[in-house]
């Protein structure tokens, strides 16, 4: 008779098995493709960082999540975000089934992965299939007026992605507002730029303000809904569209959040870095349900009131901030996150 290690190490090829200590005891075979030492033997919450639905502490917590899906990042590649269903193994321990989620076209091609390394019943075969074969139907398409799902957006291609940070660029995001534009959907748009990054780029250079960008996608990733898009837009500005979430008390929540955690100091090859973060916030309801590039608009005016207003705060477009920056009577700017 199998036992239940090696049934696990068959069917989950990216599972992780969590004994009653708080200690990993096994891990599927593909971990080690992923450039990740073998956790075995070490505590779990050493090795991951829990980013949703919370963060746990000790073993206790952790399994007081078992039955729901989580987020998580390997602490060594922080780029590495996965999405896992936890579970209870009836011996006080807990067994978390492990997927990349939205982002498994790309982790196909960075760990050379393959159809041995996913279980056969998995979704996954299916994408692989279409990768291999370059089918037409991986052609950038997703709906903002439903809900997205992991399928769709794994179809996005590298020409709709931010090469630094992973998140959309600006073809993205005009891709999505067209989109957005033939929907009945409501959403939000905030607009985001970073406060001191210019002098943190020219002072301590490049290498710091590309460290800077990707710590500040994932505070975004953090903060936000699986159906969210986020984007950079260039340089130091970021959009975020939120299809569906139109409530005031809502997004003041998640603008206050994202300017509290970009603003946290941080250490950054031996180098102590401050930043902070202004947001403009525009809402369909609000902007007459307008051609979502006019609502970019509108977000971007309330973020250039929101720096002239002392910076590090977010502000809700109104009309009578009008309708251009002219009116608002700011000049057009060259460059942002001065």
């Amino acid at each position: 008779m199998i036992s239940a290690p090696d049934l696990l190490r068959a069917l989950r090829p990216l599972h992780v098995w969590v004994g009653p200590t708080g200690h990993v005891r096994q891990v599927g075979k593909s971990f080690a493709k992923l450039g990740i030492d073998d956790p075995t033997g070490q505590r779990f919450l050493e090795v991951f960082e829990v980013q949703r639905p919370k963060k746990p502490s000790k073993m206790a917590d952790l399994r007081g999540l078992a039955g729901q899906v989580l987020r998580l990042r390997v602490r060594a590649e922080p780029g590495l975000g996965l999405r896992g269903l936890l579970i209870e193994d009836q011996t006080d321990g807990v067994i978390l089934d492990l997927s990349f989620g939205m982002a498994v076209v790309d982790a196909v091609q960075r760990y050379g992965l393959t159809a041995q390394d996913f279980a056969p019943s998995d979704l996954v075969m299916e994408l692989l299939f279409l990768q291999e074969a370059k089918s037409s139907a991986m052609a950038a398409s997703f709906s903002l007026n439903s809900r997205l799902n992991g399928a769709r957006l794994a179809a996005e291609t590298e020409a709709l992605t931010d090469g630094l940070t992973g998140l959309h660029n600006r073809r993205g995001l005009d891709g999505a507002l067209e989109r957005l534009g033939q929907s009945d959907t409501e959403y939000a748009i905030l607009q985001m730029d970073l406060d001191r990054f210019k002098q943190v780029n020219d002072t301590l250079g490049h290498g710091v303000g590309d460290a800077v960008l990707k710590r500040v996608a994932g505070v975004l990733r953090a903060h936000t809904r699986q159906d969210d898009l986020l984007v950079r837009a260039g340089g130091d500005e970021f959009v975020i569209v939120c299809p569906g979430l139109t409530d005031t008390a809502r997004l003041n929540a998640l603008a206050g959040g994202l300017i509290r955690d970009i603003s946290e100091p941080l250490m950054i090859e031996g180098q102590d870095v401050a930043i902070g973060a202004s947001i403009g916030i525009a809402v369909s309801q609000t902007a007459a349900r307008r051609d979502p590039k006019t609502t970019v608009t509108f977000a971007d005016i309330a973020l250039y009131a929101a720096k002239r207003s002392g910076r590090g705060q977010h502000l809700f477009w109104s009309p009578d901030m009008g309708n251009s920056l002219v009116e608002l009577d700011l000049p057009v700017p060259t460059s942002r996150g001065a």
